[in-house]
């Protein structure tokens, strides 16, 4: 849970203003050219560095990537110990280059797992990006959704508190951002595969055959336009939504004058 609050950024009208997204088909990518597993993982932190650029470019103020899960573990020991290395490599090299251009990191994810030269690295690059507020980016590393209500729900107890659906959401590893109105799977697969059990109740959901290193920002327009396209209700029918006011923008997914 985020020890400092995230503002709240109006989005245009149609536009989410929280993205999520699994980012499926790495292995596949670098199986199809005969290239190493990791090779496809490199290729993925290219096209997260484009997504990123691109969800500033729409004004899209909160980003949330799937990218080590926690079943991941089960992968064969050279890939794990490869993502380990990337991502070191990836904090030294892009937090400052995401920094300069105003994104605020968050690693949701049990860090209990990770060597210490990782979490030491997390939290840097935490405390880099502090003060930041164009886009927030929170990569789930060593996350799992099962997980995460869990530990919410631990928390709780310990501290002899109630848990109510409002309690348990704000103990969440992403309590610090509302839930996210859109959530993106490449690589073709059409489930959620453990990512954010809790916070995807009214999540929009947009599935592509793309891979995730061949990722681009048109593709990210046409889950972006799909998104635009659907009705979301909340429970209600259609016939109860309000229509919004001319120059009502969009916050969390819903109209507000």
């Amino acid at each position: 849970m985020a020890d400092a609050p995230v503002p709240e950024f109006a989005t245009p009208a149609g536009v989410p203003h929280h993205v999520a997204i699994v980012m499926d088909g790495n292995g596949r990518w670098a199986q199809k050219r005969h290239l190493p597993r990791v090779a496809g993982h490199k290729q993925g932190v290219d096209a997260l560095r484009g997504t990123v650029r691109a969800c500033l470019d729409r004004g899209i103020p909160v980003l949330t990537v799937f990218a080590f899960s926690s079943e991941n573990w089960n992968r064969p020991v050279e890939e794990v110990s490869g993502l380990m290395e990337l991502l070191a490599l990836a904090l030294s090299r892009e937090v400052p280059k995401l920094s300069e251009s105003g994104v605020r990191l968050f690693f949701p994810g049990d860090r209990a797992g990770l060597s210490k030269r990782v979490v030491q690295g997390l939290q840097a690059a935490e405390d880099k990006t502090a003060q930041n507020q164009r886009l927030v980016l929170n990569v789930c590393f060593n996350y799992g959704g099962r997980w995460d209500i869990a530990q919410a729900a631990r928390r709780l107890a310990a501290a002899g508190q109630e848990i109510t659906e409002q309690s348990l959401a704000e103990n969440t590893a992403l309590a610090h951002v509302g839930d996210p109105d859109l959530m993106i799977r490449t690589g073709g697969e059409m489930r959620i595969s453990n990512f954010l059990l809790w916070q995807a109740a009214y999540t929009e959901l947009f599935f592509t055959p793309c891979l995730w290193p061949d990722f681009d920002a048109a593709e990210l327009d046409r889950a972006l336009a799909d998104f635009a396209s659907r009705e979301r209700r909340f429970g209600k029918t259609s016939g109860q939504l309000e229509k919004p006011a001319p120059g009502a923008a969009s916050v969390g997914g819903l109209q507000h004058a």
